[in-house]
């Protein structure tokens, strides 16, 4: 699934993009997200995205170097 451009979308559809691919799968083990997240919400990390400020790559690969 890629993530809807800044340009061609509204927040909510941002916001509701980020909930699909960071929904909890009940399988902590197995998945890491919340490893990946640090304890935030998704919402949290991503809410430069969420609020059109910076693309949802770049809020990636902070997250990948540590610096979200």
């Amino acid at each position: 699934m890629k993530a809807p451009s800044i340009d061609n979308s509204d927040r909510r559809e941002r916001q509701a993009f980020v909930e699909e691919v960071w929904k909890c799968l009940n399988n902590c083990e197995m998945c890491g997200k919340c490893r990946i997240l640090r304890g935030k919400t998704a919402e949290a990390v991503y809410a430069d995205y969420i609020d059109g400020k910076r693309s949802y790559r770049d809020v990636t690969l902070s997250i990948r170097n540590n610096n979200h």
